[in-house]
C-alpha cells in the first residue's frame, strides 16, 4: 500500500467525522505505517498554506490552536508553520516578528523519538489538529507589501529579513522598559509615574511621527495586526484595547468567536496600541487580586460580579485618561495631519469591515467592584503630567 494511500484512508476517515471512533481508526491506520510520516507531515503544511491564503497568520493559529486544543498540538502547529515558511511567498516585517515568536522546538532526534514512543497518540494529536486547520474560516487579508516597509502586518517567509528596525524603535524600546517597570512594581504611586510618562511617550511619538510624514512624504499607509482577547471576562477586555486603540489614532473591530480584535492604524502606532494593552492587562490583574484579597480580609467573598464590575470601572476610567492624555499633546500643527491620518485609518477599516456592530457590557452591577476598579484605574494613571517643551497649544 503507498503511503499517500494511507494517508488518504487516514483522512477519509477521521478529518471529515466528528465521533472518537472515526479519529480512531484513522490515528491506527498512520500509526501502523511509518514510512506515511513524511506524506503526512507534508499534507499538515498544505493546509498551513491554504490557511494563510484564507487570511490567517502565525499567531492566529497558534493563537486559536491553543484555544481549542491542547500543548502538544500547539507544539505541532508551530512545528508545521516553521517547516512551510521556507516555501512560502516574500512576507513582512510583522509576520517575520510572528514566526520568531513560536517558541523553541523539539529537535530532530527528539521529535522522532516522541513518535516512536506512542505512534497513536502522535498520530490522534496530528489528525485532531488537521481537522481543526480544515475548519477555519476566512479571515479578513490584512496582507502588508513584502518588505514591509508601510505595513503593519504580519507577513514573512523564512528568507524574510530580520524585523526592519525603524527610528522610532528607540523610542519604543523606552517605553516597553517604563511600562515593564510599571507591571513589576509593588509600589501603586511608582505604577502610576511609570505609566503616564510611557503614555507621554506614546502621545509624543505619534504627533512626531505623523509631522515626520507631512515633511518627508512616503508610502506608508495604515495597516492592520490582530491581537488576542482572551476570556474570562473578554468583552470587557475588548472594550480596553477599544479604548486605548482610540487613544492612540487607531481603530479596533473585535471578534467574539475567534477570540481577537483587528487594530487598524499606522505602523507606530500599532506597536504602542500593543505594549500598553498588555501593560495595562497585567496592571489591572495585579490591582484585581488586591482589591479581592481586601474583600476577603472584610469578610465578604470574591465574586465573579465583582470582578465583572471591577474591570468594567477600570476600562471606563482608563479610557477617559487616556482620551485626556491623547488631546494634552495636540498642537495647532498637528491636528490637521493627524486628522488625514485618521480619515485613512477609517477608509481602511471600512475596506476590511464593511458592516460591524456595537455591543454594551454586560454584568456590571456590584458596587463595591465599580469603586475598587475606579480607585485602581486612578492608580494607573496614564495622562501626561504637562505639556511638552516647545509645543504650542
Amino acid at each position: 500500500m503507498s503511503t499517500s494511500s494511507t494517508v488518504d484512508r487516514a483522512f477519509r476517515a477521521a478529518l471529515y467525522a466528528t465521533t472518537d471512533d472515526a479519529l480512531d481508526t484513522g490515528a491506527s491506520l498512520l500509526a501502523s505505517d511509518p514510512a506515511a510520516d513524511a506524506e503526512l507531515a507534508g499534507r499538515g503544511e498544505e493546509f498551513v498554506a491554504t490557511a494563510w491564503r484564507r487570511g490567517w497568520q502565525p499567531a492566529d493559529v497558534v493563537r486559536i490552536v491553543r484555544r481549542e486544543l491542547d500543548d502538544v498540538h500547539v507544539r505541532l502547529a508551530s512545528e508545521l508553520i516553521r517547516a512551510q515558511a521556507p516555501h512560502d511567498r516574500p512576507r513582512g516585517p510583522r509576520w517575520h516578528a510572528q514566526l520568531g515568536d513560536l517558541g523553541g522546538r523539539l529537535g530532530d532526534r527528539e521529535a522522532a523519538a516522541a513518535r516512536r514512543a506512542d505512534r497513536f497518540s502522535h498520530a490522534t494529536a496530528v489528525l485532531e489538529l488537521y481537522r481543526l486547520l480544515l475548519r477555519l474560516p476566512a479571515l479578513e487579508p490584512l496582507d502588508e507589501p513584502d518588505g514591509g516597509a508601510a505595513g503593519s502586518e504580519r507577513a514573512g517567509g523564512a528568507g524574510s529579513p530580520a524585523r526592519e528596525r525603524h527610528p522610532e524603535s528607540r523610542m519604543l524600546g523606552r517605553i516597553r522598559a517604563l511600562l515593564a517597570k510599571a507591571e513589576a512594581t509593588g509600589f501603586p504611586e511608582e505604577a502610576e509615574a511609570l505609566t503616564a510618562k510611557a503614555q507621554e511617550l506614546m502621545a509624543r511619538h505619534s504627533v512626531d511621527e505623523a509631522l515626520l510624514a507631512v515633511r518627508a512624504p512616503s508610502a506608508t499607509a495604515p495597516g492592520a495586526c490582530r491581537i488576542g482577547v482572551e476570556p474570562p471576562y473578554e468583552q470587557t477586555k475588548a472594550v480596553l484595547l477599544d479604548a486605548i486603540a482610540t487613544a492612540n489614532h487607531c481603530r479596533a473591530v473585535w471578534n467574539e468567536a475567534l477570540g481577537f480584535s483587528t487594530v487598524v492604524g499606522f505602523a507606530s502606532d500599532l506597536e504602542a496600541v500593543e505594549l500598553l494593552h498588555t501593560s495595562l492587562l497585567v496592571q489591572a490583574g495585579t490591582a484585581m487580586a488586591k482589591a479581592e484579597a481586601a474583600q476577603r480580609a472584610g469578610g465578604r467573598k470574591r465574586t465573579k460580579t465583582f470582578r465583572q464590575s471591577f474591570l468594567a470601572a477600570y476600562v471606563h476610567r482608563v479610557g477617559a485618561r487616556l482620551a485626556a492624555a491623547a488631546e494634552s499633546q495636540l498642537t495647532d500643527d498637528s491636528l490637521p495631519v493627524l486628522a488625514s491620518r485618521d480619515v485613512a485609518v477609517t477608509e481602511r477599516l471600512d475596506r476590511l469591515f464593511p458592516e460591524t456592530t456595537t455591543t454594551r457590557l454586560r454584568g456590571v452591577s456590584d458596587a463595591a467592584g465599580w469603586e475598587e476598579g475606579a480607585r485602581a484605574a486612578d492608580d494607573a494613571q496614564v495622562e501626561a503630567r504637562g505639556r511638552l517643551p516647545g509645543r504650542r497649544p
